[in-house]
């Protein structure tokens, strides 16, 4: 009964949320409002998410999130800086392959859509196979450097959340 009523409930609370921001207040009818949505979106979309993942440590991944967030906010500064500041002739443009360790689709999409959400990085394609994806950075000295340092902060973190 539990499962069919609140069949995703971290995107419950998470609609509900958003519908309170969107609105820009914080009022009993916007909460209920919200709640029904939160309640409502899910069920009607649930025949959709049929092998919906497990998200075994929602810590984790509120803390995942906090360091997306952290790196958006402080890329945003650093691609500031190059654009300003640096000739077009200094920069290095690098495509980066990166072997990939996950093999959930989930967890996979949630990598390239973090490369892609911190500026100055986009994840450009992903291998037939799943095993690598194609990062373009936009300045890079050393490819290897990018390349390590998206698998151990970004690819360790959501293997640990995902697998």
């Amino acid at each position: 009964m539990r499962a069919r009523l609140f069949p995703h409930p971290l995107l419950t609370v998470l609609l509900a949320i958003v519908w309170c921001v969107l609105v820009n207040e914080v009022k009993l009818g916007t909460v209920v409002f919200g709640i029904i949505l939160g309640l409502l979106i899910p069920i009607i979309t649930a025949a959709y998410w049929p092998d919906r993942p497990p998200v075994g440590r929602p810590i984790k991944l509120a803390s995942y999130l906090l360091l997306v967030m952290w790196d958006i906010i402080v890329a945003n500064v650093v691609v500031a800086m190059i654009v300003l500041f640096k000739s077009n002739k200094n920069m290095r443009p690098q495509w980066v392959v990166i072997p990939l360790d996950l093999r959930t689709p989930e967890a996979i999409t949630m990598l390239a859509g973090t490369i892609t959400l911190t500026p100055g990085t986009v994840s450009a394609d992903l291998s037939e196979d799943g095993a690598a994806l194609l990062v373009h950075a936009l300045d890079a000295e050393d490819p290897d450097a990018v390349r390590d340092d998206i698998k151990q902060r970004y690819e360790r973190r959501l293997k640990e959340i995902f697998e």
